[in-house]
């Protein structure tokens, strides 16, 4: 009986491993690279392997900072255009302002900081839902950089030194990846080590729970949307020093893969569940798609078709445990009336 009881314990513990959204993403993966290996004779190389990094820094930045908004119950639509505006006035700071670069680089992270604490003050403070708030603020930070720019002004001529930032390796990867991996880190000790991350899964499983247990509900998500509004300028600035250009454009659609990448990654869209390791698979998986296609020479639109079907694929494939356990679980049938 013991035995047996090991054996089934053991069958539940590999069942569980393998139904992981992160065990289900590092198989996507790798199922992705072989293909795109098989179909494109470029895409195992080292240089490709580095244009896939460099090409998901800004993306996999505001995929990070959006794993703790989303731990609370939160969202936030504006990232994306927040980082379009924040590359519009780091540019006009630099060249019609006369800021140095590295000047206009900390009042481009303040304005960021201002920008998340306008979302953080309408959501934590006066309490409106998140969706609607920063749907608002995600058109009014784009109307803002195309009102800035008149939707044709674009500022480029960025000395050499500044765009080392976004087209150079340091140390041998691009220079972008190592500030990815410094916010990476600092991500995922902040919410899988503090209190500050127990406090964010505590508040998206039950915000009047955490209330009542003593926790700083409002000002934990207000921290969450500053933070976003941060590292949304600091996506802007190196996506600036890696085009060569700034422009209103940038970063369109953005929050849409950020979003889907924490999803995909297993962090649950209402909140109190998810990993900041499930979220960088997700943005990898993201990534080797869009660039898998363009060596396997199909259109770059099929990414967005594609990576739906992976989401919707990965959220079935989370929900299979539990369909299995339903259907394994002993039914009870009511006796027969005597």
């Amino acid at each position: 009986m013991a035995a047996s009881g090991n054996t089934n314990q053991r069958r539940h513990a590999i069942g569980e491993f393998l139904f992981r959204h992160e065990t289900i993403l590092l198989l996507v993966l790798v199922a992705e690279w072989f293909y795109f290996n098989s179909v494109g004779r470029r895409f195992g190389t080292l240089d490709n392997t580095f244009e896939i990094m460099r090409h998901s820094a800004e993306i996999g930045l505001l995929a990070l900072v959006m794993t703790p908004i989303i731990l609370t119950g939160g969202i936030d639509l504006s990232v994306g255009s927040l980082l379009g505006l924040c590359a519009i006035l780091f540019g006009k700071l630099w060249r019609d302002v006369g800021m140095s670069l590295p000047v206009a680089a900390v009042c481009t992270l303040l304005i960021g900081a201002l920008a998340g604490g306008l979302n953080a003050v309408l959501i934590a403070r006066l309490r409106l839902p998140a969706l609607i708030v920063t749907l608002g603020t995600y058109s009014l930070f784009r109307g803002l950089a195309e009102a800035i720019t008149r939707g044709v002004d674009t500022f480029t001529n960025f000395p050499d030194s500044f765009l080392a930032l976004g087209q150079q390796h340091f140390a041998g990867l691009p220079t972008q990846v190592w500030f990815f991996l410094v916010v990476t880190i600092a991500i995922w000790l902040l919410v899988h080590r503090t209190t500050f991350g127990r406090s964010l899964r505590a508040i998206g499983f039950s915000p009047e729970g955490a209330r009542y247990a003593g926790l700083p509900v409002e000002r934990r998500i207000a921290q969450a949307y500053i933070l976003a509004g941060v590292v949304s300028a600091l996506a802007a600035i190196i996506y600036t020093a890696r085009l060569g250009q700034a422009k209103a454009d940038a970063g369109t659609g953005y929050e849409l893969f950020a979003i889907t990448a924490v999803v995909l990654g297993g962090t649950s869209i209402f909140g109190g569940i998810g990993t900041v390791h499930g979220t960088l698979f997700g943005v990898a998986a993201i990534a080797v798609l869009d660039n898998g296609l363009v060596h396997a020479r199909q259109p770059r639109e099929m990414a967005g078709m594609l990576t739906g079907v992976l989401l919707l694929a990965a959220l079935g494939a989370g929900a299979l445990p539990k369909l299995l356990a339903k259907l394994r679980a002993p039914r009870h049938s009511s006796a027969p009336p005597s």
